[in-house]
């Protein structure tokens, strides 16, 4: 396959970037994607991506900057939180970086979120790259400047809107993925169909095999059309003041669960994947989509490898504490939650739901 797969454009004005699909890494030196000038770099990661590819992008690095550091965080959901975060802010302070230092994001989303964040927040803000190294951080949380810690009250909600400068993404890192891991990242590339894209859809239903096995073509054309219905969605909505809300489809029950059960036991993309179960579920029990879409829906998750059931978090009141959960949800308004529904396949609309149906839907759709 070559270096070079696609690149597509995010269309924020003064604050517009490309998206780099590469083979590898290597690609880059073409001059298809240039490194941000700056006085340094420092490359943020963890250390299970460190050894399976620092050396690559820092040998990129060092001929374009006068110091490249690198800082190693702990590795999960788990740790991204405030005192990791710090991590970034004591390598930052200890080398005396600037204003022009840019920082490297190389892993998957708990990476690049925490490294945007520590962008947002340095000096007021420095430049900073998305080098995602996983299938769910290439479609999804690399692209749109969403950046964010958690708290144990609720996923991703100490955060700011900060866009990268650049984000490269090297197919070739997601050889190195386990499976469970690519499993999660299709949870993200299949929400986009149900939302947006549903030849799109029937694509993925058609080509799921090759995309488990890796097939780079298979894998460009995934993420180069996820990027590009992100890109549209993003220009749009940089803010998630409306639109961009969206690209939540199952994330309201999905982030019950990760905060209900702890972060790190199930990986993100499991929640979302039990998450759209449930808020197609809610769709179509509010009379928007049919059973048939519910069970295709299905289908193609379980063929991904993902959860198609809830996790029941609260043996004594399961829905009671999905809702308790829910009502902290960034969409919620005055306590009020607000669904990501369907009110048709490839078309979305937020709302919201009476309570008593939501705890029918939860009832119906967790295991155990």
């Amino acid at each position: 396959m070559p270096d070079f797969h696609a690149s597509v454009r995010i269309p924020l004005h003064d604050r517009s970037y490309d998206i780099a699909i590469l083979g590898a890494l290597s690609g880059i030196g073409t001059g298809i994607a240039a490194p941000p000038p700056g006085s340094a770099a420092m490359v943020v990661t963890n250390d299970v991506v460190q050894p399976l590819h620092a050396h690559a992008l820092l040998q990129w690095l060092q001929p374009h900057y006068r110091q490249v550091h690198v800082v190693v965080l702990p590795d999960g959901e788990a740790h991204k939180d405030w005192q990791t975060l710090n991590l970034i802010f004591d390598a930052l302070l200890t080398h005396g970086c600037d204003r022009k230092t840019v920082l490297y994001a190389l892993g998957g989303g708990v990476v690049g979120d925490m490294t945007g964040f520590a962008a947002a927040s340095y000096m007021r803000g420095v430049p900073f790259v998305q080098v995602p190294t996983t299938l769910l951080a290439q479609v999804d949380s690399s692209v749109g400047g969403k950046t964010a810690i958690n708290h144990p009250q609720g996923k991703n909600m100490i955060g700011a809107f900060y866009q990268p400068r650049l984000v490269l993404c090297d197919l070739s890192t997601l050889d190195t993925l386990p499976e469970r891991e690519l499993s999660a990242g299709l949870a993200e590339v299949i929400k986009y169909g149900p939302i947006a894209d549903m030849a799109f859809f029937a694509w993925l239903e058609e080509h799921m095999e090759a995309v488990r096995a890796r097939d780079k073509a298979a894998l460009a054309q995934v993420v180069r059309r996820c990027c590009e219905i992100k890109a549209e969605v993003v220009g749009q909505d940089e803010r998630e003041a409306g639109l961009r809300a969206i690209l939540n489809f199952g994330h309201t029950f999905g982030h019950a669960m990760e905060t209900g059960m702890g972060y790190g036991v199930w990986l993100h993309g499991e929640g979302v994947a039990a998450g759209m179960v449930m808020a197609a579920e809610l769709s179509r029990r509010l009379g928007m989509v049919d059973e048939r879409f519910v069970q295709r829906l299905r289908a193609l998750l379980a063929r991904a490898g993902l959860p198609t059931r809830g996790a029941v978090i609260d043996r004594h009141d399961n829905a009671g504490r999905y809702l308790e959960l829910m009502r902290v949800d960034k969409k919620a308004e005055a306590g009020e939650i607000r669904f990501v529904l369907l009110a048709g396949p490839g078309k979305a609309v937020v709302r919201a739901a009476p309570d008593a149906l939501v705890r029918e839907v939860i009832d119906a759709c967790c295991a155990g």
